[in-house]
């Protein structure tokens, strides 16, 4: 298993509002079900599963879709 990868999604957090951020990840990517986008604090793990196995990309991808969401403003 590459620890790199598990490293980099092990200290990943979610700040803010998950329901705006995932609202507009939603508009972005309508495939995304609530189901899909269901988040619970300490849990981002799951998340980033759900999200890389629905949208087909790499923890370092789903991440960094978050984290622009994250940033954009709201």
């Amino acid at each position: 298993m590459d620890t790199t990868q598990k490293k980099s999604t092990e200290h990943f957090k979610i700040t803010g509002s998950w329901d705006v951020k995932s609202k507009k990840l939603k508009e972005k990517y309508p495939q995304l079900t609530d189901a899909d986008l269901k988040f619970e604090p300490g849990k981002e793990s799951e998340l980033l599963t759900r999200l890389e196995s629905r949208l087909k990309k790499t923890p370092e991808e789903v991440i960094e879709l978050i984290n622009s969401v994250q940033l954009a403003k709201v």
